[in-house]
């Protein structure tokens, strides 16, 4: 009598393709309930005109941050609450965020949490201080843009040289917005600066620190 091998063998080829199966099925059916959930959460956060900054910052979440400004703008002037929990990212793609805001007509109040830094503060000052709050345990970081120069001894000179520029102006808008001056602001952004929301408020990113959205209208 001929015995087949344990790899031929009828249940053991069985079962892990039944355990396949219905991890394929549980995913789908995963993927179904999102995007049958993701409509019915674009339409309240529409209705109450929220917009999520949340994540590294690219020109993935520029474009769509944009689009969203545009069309809730093109809505109605009622205000737009912007909520900010990035660690930062692209300078450029900030930079697109932070125009967008003050080149819309609605006005946005900007909301702080989780974390706002390097690139998200550029977004976070968009807008007048009075505007600007964060939740309790809300913690920022400033510091001067780092990049990787490459290539060329030319090359590597243009990029240090731009790099340059862009702390310059990145100082500039926190010393202008949280009215500390240039001097100071150019000293602290050499290295990391931390602050947690009371001393945001002290150094002057942010005007209030709430801690329900019926605050917002205070």
């Amino acid at each position: 009598m001929s015995v087949l091998p344990k790899s031929c063998s009828p249940v053991a080829t069985a079962i892990p393709q039944f355990i396949l199966n219905e991890k394929v099925i549980m995913s789908e059916d995963k993927e179904k309930q999102a995007e049958a959930a993701s409509p019915f959460l674009e339409e309240k956060a529409f209705k109450s005109r929220t917009v999520l900054v949340f994540g590294t910052i690219n020109d993935k979440l520029a474009a769509e941050v944009s689009k969203r400004l545009i069309a809730l703008s093109a809505e109605s002037n009622e205000p737009i609450t912007l909520l900010v929990s990035s660690p930062g990212g692209h300078v450029e793609s900030g930079d697109v965020i932070h125009d967008m805001i003050r080149f819309i007509n609605a006005p946005v109040h900007v909301v702080g949490t989780g974390w706002v830094g390097s690139a998200a503060v550029n977004v976070f000052l968009a807008v007048p201080k009075e505007l600007r709050v964060c939740l309790p345990n809300t913690r920022f970081l400033i510091h001067q843009p780092s990049g990787g120069a490459g290539g060329q001894a030319t090359d590597i000179a243009i990029q240090a040289r731009e790099i340059v520029k862009i702390r310059e102006r990145i100082a500039a808008l926190i010393a202008k917005e949280s009215g500390q001056t240039l001097e100071r602001v150019t000293n602290d952004i050499e290295r990391d600066y931390w602050m947690s929301a009371v001393e945001a408020k002290e150094y002057g990113l942010v005007s209030r620190i709430i801690v329900q959205q019926n605050e917002l209208d205070a």
